[in-house]
């Protein structure tokens, strides 16, 4: 199955088109399991890891299925967050480029309503939306839901862990003409095969492992230093090392905004994504980052989700996730389209540490101490075994 290619799926003509202008020929494994069953209107639960290509997998079946003659809204796709929302969107509509008449709109909170009423009223066949805003316009009745014939709930684990469970099943209640549903999953939780079990039948189950072809390749290393010292680093490094665009994790609001100005005062080309900023302006800074215009983004794990750019050159986690799944989903996002990434860990305090071996151990990562010298050079740090020293009484 490796040399299978797209015109191998029996696609249309102008997904074909779409597809080599972007410049894919082969698809990924998600993509090779998923695309052939959802096209046969089958019911899909896939597990698959980040960055291998999910979004064409249930995109390119959707599209194909749409009749572009109708008005009536046919595929829906439900998102965690409207930063991934408005990325889903952004490419179901590269996909589009060799289409006439199939129109794709993106609704979800925390922006003006009227704007995203208007842009409905043009009958899109498809449309992208967080679960919350979805049944805002559904209760304005500025959408239908009843003639809708694909559902998809992408990154649905972590749709589900962030409370949408109760809007999730009920707007699947309300798609009565519905044929057939794909469940997309970096994990596949417990709310996940609930929601399987009430809304699938003879699902298709697909499980992709993080393979060498699909595994993003990158090399990963740690930098520890004092707390205090872990700003000035993360600066130097991304000076001296000649990235040109690099995203910084860290683990809160507050952290992000204090970083983004501290860096801005010394003449760093970055900007800050989080909660707290408007949504407008995130919009205008993701955009600026995605055109090259910005070198560094700093951000939170949930305003980063939909963060989808190729050629990010490094990610430098700031603060060490709280969870293993996010430093997995921080560090795919460089070492995307078969380049080669970078991650760098600055380590503060020895909980960060104990924090980084876990995930090393947890995702079966290997993350090389280093050293970054005073003139931007880097060496191996040479880490000494602990002594063992004998307690006398």
């Amino acid at each position: 199955m490796a040399d299978i290619t797209f015109q191998d799926l029996n696609l249309s003509e102008a997904m074909l088109r779409a597809l080599e202008s972007k410049g894919y020929g082969y698809p990924t494994s998600i993509q090779k399991e998923a695309i052939p069953p959802l096209l046969q209107w089958k019911d899909v639960i896939a597990k698959a890891p980040t960055g291998t290509g999910k979004t064409f997998a249930f995109g390119i079946p959707m599209i194909e299925h749409i009749d572009a003659n109708s008005k009536d809204l046919q595929g829906l796709i439900l998102a965690p967050t409207r930063e991934l929302a408005i990325q889903i969107g952004d490419e179901l509509r590269s996909l589009l480029a060799f289409y006439e008449g199939i129109r794709v709109v993106v609704v979800y909170g925390g922006a003006p309503i009227g704007a995203q009423i208007r842009a409905l009223e043009r009958k899109p066949q498809i449309v992208v939306a967080t679960p919350g805003r979805l049944m805002d316009h559904y209760n304005r009745k500025t959408l239908r839901l009843d003639k809708i014939q694909t559902v998809i709930l992408d990154e649905a684990d972590r749709m589900l862990d962030m409370g949408f469970f109760k809007d999730v099943t009920k707007i699947l209640d309300k798609i009565k003409s519905k044929k057939n549903l794909g469940l997309f999953s970096a994990t596949i939780s417990q709310e996940v095969m609930t929601v399987s079990w009430m809304y699938q039948r003879d699902e298709v189950e697909i499980t992709v492992e993080p393979k060498l072809e699909d595994k993003p390749d990158i090399e990963q290393f740690s930098i520890t230093v004092s707390p205090l010292a872990k700003e000035e680093t993360t600066l130097r490094l991304i000076q001296t090392q000649g990235f040109e665009r690099v995203i910084i994790f860290c683990n809160t609001k507050h952290m992000c905004q204090r970083l983004c100005d501290d860096f801005q005062r010394a003449g760093l080309d970055a900007d800050c994504i989080h909660g707290d900023v408007k949504q407008s302006i995130r919009e205008k800074s993701m955009q600026r980052y995605r055109s090259g215009k910005l070198s560094v983004l700093i951000a939170t794990d949930v305003a980063s989700r939909g963060i989808d750019v190729d050629d990010v050159d490094c990610v430098i986690n700031f603060d060490i996730p709280e969870e293993n799944e996010y430093y997995i989903h921080r560090i795919g996002r460089t070492g995307r389209a078969q380049r080669k990434g970078v991650s760098y860990a600055i380590v503060g305090s020895f909980p960060e540490k104990a924090k980084l071996d876990e995930i090393a151990k947890y995702s079966n990562f290997t993350i090389h101490p280093m050293i970054l010298n005073d003139d931007g050079t880097m060496t191996e740090e040479i880490v000494k075994a602990p002594v063992v020293r004998k307690r006398f009484r």
